[in-house]
């Protein structure tokens, strides 16, 4: 058994930089097949940064405190969720999570079967200069960056 306060957490940045507090509770605790981070978010911070989709992970998110809104799939249909309130993404299903209110939110990102995330099953959603349109992109981590990769055209941005 182990156990751990949020304060002992280091806080750890999202590359994108769209939050600063988010704090990987299962790293302290050494899961090993179960993802939890605590965030705390700002008016129109994001969890992530960008629509996305995990092939290799269910999410739950949990908000504890503030008025979140999750777009979800291609179409980015908007779904609000308040404190007290939680919302399940299955493999494959893109979303994107961020503070819309005006008061600081509180939240948890629950992730499954693995502690951490296999890049290569990590998808985004963005614009592509060489198509001229928003398309899935592959996404590696290379130095401490997001890179991106068209599917479509292989263009790279990073």
């Amino acid at each position: 058994m182990d156990t751990v306060t949020i304060d002992d957490v280091p806080v750890e940045r999202n590359p994108m930089q769209v939050h600063d507090i988010r704090k990987p509770v299962s790293r302290k605790l050494g899961t090993e097949h179960f993802a939890a981070n605590y965030f705390e978010l700002d008016p129109g911070d994001s969890f992530s940064g960008s629509l996305h989709r995990h092939h290799d992970q269910e999410e739950v998110f949990y908000i504890e405190q503030g008025q979140t809104t999750f777009e979800v799939g291609l179409d980015r249909e908007e779904v609000d969720v308040s404190g007290g309130e939680l919302i399940r993404f299955e493999p494959g299903e893109f979303q994107q999570g961020y503070n819309s209110g005006d008061e600081r939110v509180i939240g948890w990102a629950f992730g499954a079967p693995g502690a951490t995330h296999d890049w290569d099953e990590l998808e985004s959603r963005a614009h592509c200069p060489e198509c001229d349109e928003e398309t899935t992109q592959s996404v590696a981590l290379a130095d401490g960056r997001f890179e991106l990769t068209c599917t479509g055209c292989g263009n790279v941005q990073g």
